[in-house]
């Protein structure tokens, strides 16, 4: 499977295997170094990163390091299941 996600996007998907709703991120929307929580209610279960950046995912929706946390490197990380589940990411520079 292909998941939709193009270049120069982070995307997250609310089940595994790129399935259930998504939501796509982009510089154009999303500033570098900030923490980003996803929208309430949506959680993720998997994931793409089509960036050129690397991408960090976290457990907690504040970013915080008390929970887990893990660092997808940028050009085409795919990741059909999450090793928990995700509530928040940080888009490095």
């Amino acid at each position: 499977m292909d998941p939709a996600c193009t270049a120069g996007e982070f995307c997250l998907w609310s089940q595994e295997s790129y399935t259930g709703d998504a939501q796509h991120f982009d510089l154009r929307t999303s500033n570098p170094s900030d923490c980003i929580p996803l929208p309430e209610g949506f959680e993720s279960h998997s994931f793409v990163n089509h960036m050129t950046r690397d991408v960090t995912i976290y457990q907690g929706e504040d970013c915080s390091t008390d929970g887990d946390f893990h660092t997808y490197p940028g050009g085409g990380t795919y990741v059909p299941k999450s090793p928990f589940v995700v509530r928040a990411i940080k888009i490095w520079e």
